[in-house]
């Protein structure tokens, strides 16, 4: 496997300047192999959103999660602390905690009733008289690392990896302009599921508005295209772009889509797309090789009862976009596959954010190969 998936990370010249890149090769998007060592090598290595810290405020408030195959479970302790474990039993490996969320002092398995107290401490354990060697005190559940930053909550499965804000770099103050704390508030999530490989929405995400005349005839009637700007940073992209509209203009974009488009990722799948008074997140989760989820969560200036049809139709714009992504991603995921392709070149103007995630991924598949060949 190691083999394989160095000669795949071999195919792509990171070193090439945007002018002359071409895309990551094919391969990438549909070999098992490779999907797998991206796993370990981008998303156990880096801090994932998880979930929202609104969910987790109180103590004994819980929420579950997964990161690349690794199920997560995040809570408030009874001492107001946040902690994140791996959700695995110490004694026969079943998942601990097994709802979604909720709000508990302990957590007992469902398989042989061992007892977790929120803060990970093993609390009991059933039938367990007579056992010899066995220190209570090292058989909680396994810690995991969790930050929080703006209303998001992240966790990181590698314990050497530098700490949240660090990992973020620029990103904190790119966004201070949205209040998102002060200003914004939870609404609603929608989930969707899409036969493609991951970086294919993120491809899509990051081509600098390129397929945006093409395939988003509504979102385009507002954007003004040709002032549309990309600045990357040394792990994320900002996209953005000023709005307008007339008489050409779709009514419910143009009444839902006003000021600035604010379009930023942050390496590998987090994006947070915001419009005056509107906000939506997007995590890409690899499901399989050719096939992710995208948690669309949306939150509003005005979450009052008397804005709710409104935010609902700013969601059903969002809907609609989302379901022409959709389309244009599988139709991607489908061409990669075939004998006629094997790599792109890349747009100077548009498409310079694809490019650094395309390194970005580059960088961090090698460095887990020489780890892996060095531990080997």
């Amino acid at each position: 496997m190691q083999r394989c998936v160095r000669s795949l990370v071999n195919l792509y010249n990171p070193g090439d300047p945007l002018e002359k890149a071409w895309t990551i090769p094919s391969p990438w998007y549909f070999d098992h192999n490779f999907y797998e060592a991206e796993r370990a090598g981008v998303f156990t290595a880096s801090w994932q959103a998880v979930g929202r810290v609104e969910q987790v405020r109180e103590r004994g408030q819980f929420f579950t999660a997964e990161i690349a195959g690794e199920p997560i479970v995040v809570a408030r302790g009874e001492d107001g602390v946040l902690r994140a474990f791996y959700n695995v039993c110490r004694h026969h490996a079943a998942a601990v905690v097994t709802e979604a969320a909720g709000c508990a002092r302990q957590f007992r398995c469902p398989y042989h009733g061992w007892t977790y107290g929120n803060d990970g401490a093993l609390k009991g354990m059933v039938e367990f008289e007579g056992v010899c060697d066995f220190d209570r005190a090292k058989n909680g559940l396994v810690p995991v690392r969790v930050q929080t930053w703006e209303h998001f909550v992240f966790v990181n499965l590698d314990g050497q990896a530098a700490p949240l804000l660090e990992f973020l770099g620029v990103v904190p103050e790119i966004v201070a302009p949205l209040a998102m704390t002060t200003k914004l508030r939870y609404f609603d999530r929608r989930i969707y599921t899409l036969n493609c490989n991951w970086k294919v929405y993120v491809d899509n995400y990051l081509d600098g508005g390129y397929h945006v005349p093409h395939a988003h005839k509504g979102l385009s009637s507002v954007i003004e295209y040709t002032k549309y700007t990309i600045e990357n940073f040394a792990t994320a992209c900002l996209q953005s772009s000023p709005l307008s509209s007339d008489g050409d203009s779709e009514a419910d974009v143009a009444a839902t889509r006003q000021g600035r488009a604010f379009y930023l990722w942050v390496y590998p799948n987090f994006m947070i797309n915001a419009y005056e008074g509107v906000m939506d997140t997007n995590l890409v989760l690899p499901l399989s090789v050719d096939k992710c989820a995208v948690v669309f969560d949306y939150y509003f200036a005005d979450v009052s009862e008397a804005a709710r049809t409104r935010n609902r139709e700013s969601i059903a714009v969002s809907e609609i976009v989302q379901d022409e992504d959709e389309a244009i991603c599988d139709s991607v995921q489908r061409g990669l596959g075939s004998r006629a392709y094997v790599a792109g070149r890349l747009s100077v103007r548009r498409e310079a954010g694809e490019h650094l995630f395309h390194r970005l991924l580059y960088a961090d598949l090698t460095r887990t190969l020489e780890h892996n060949a060095t531990a080997g």
